[in-house]
């Protein structure tokens, strides 16, 4: 019972479309049809031009999968696998969220607020691959597809090591790594248009 409860709570708490009520609100723009369509704090700040407006998007999207993770340890049950299942429900809609016509943003804003509780190391090893990417490429969305797909290759490399920083520990390594997957993999499905571009852009140079 604790494993539906937690898939409900967290799609619920992912499936607030911040960006999309925050512009809506505050500029009357409908953000899916505006800028790259993405409904996140990206796009809200190339849209709008204010910095403001995207740090409060990806602040209530952080918050949201800080939530989701919190309420299912501290009200449900104190265990990886019930937390880690709203989390991963919780950016699943926000990524396809059903009140936008399964429209939504990336995902990484959510996935860190619920990483920076459930798997810090994850979210420190997305960063640091994130920084030395852009360091190197200067382009948001390739460090973003890059980070991804490298840090899910850390996971398994690490796992044995890593799983102990997992908070709280799961009872089993399969756990983590079908978690760690998921989640990622999420992630990458949402970045696959802007990789066809960029692969689209690099053939006509």
């Amino acid at each position: 019972m604790e494993y539906l409860l937690s898939c409900v709570i967290g799609y619920f708490l992912g499936s607030i479309p911040t960006a999309y009520l925050t512009l809506k609100k505050s500029k009357g723009i409908d953000i899916t049809t505006k800028g790259s369509g993405n409904v996140g704090a990206m796009n809200s700040y190339e849209v709008t031009n204010s910095k403001k407006l995207g740090i409060i998007v990806f602040l209530v999207d952080f918050l949201k999968g800080l939530a989701s993770v919190s309420f299912i340890l501290f009200f449900v049950d104190f265990s990886f696998l019930p937390a880690s299942l709203s989390l991963l429900f919780a950016v699943f809609s926000h990524c396809f969220n059903p009140w936008i016509n399964f429209k939504g943003g990336r995902g990484l804003a959510t996935a860190a607020g619920g990483l920076s509780i459930l798997y810090p190391v994850l979210l420190l090893a997305w960063l640091v691959l994130w920084v030395i990417v852009y360091l190197l490429k200067k382009d948001i969305l390739i460090a973003n597809i890059s980070a991804t797909i490298l840090s899910l290759c850390s996971v398994f490399a690490t796992y044995q090591v890593t799983i102990k920083y997992a908070f709280p520990e799961p009872t089993i390594m399969n756990e983590l790594l079908l978690f760690s997957s998921a989640l990622l993999i999420i992630i990458f499905i949402k970045h696959i248009e802007p990789l066809k571009e960029i692969i689209s852009k690099t053939k006509t140079e």
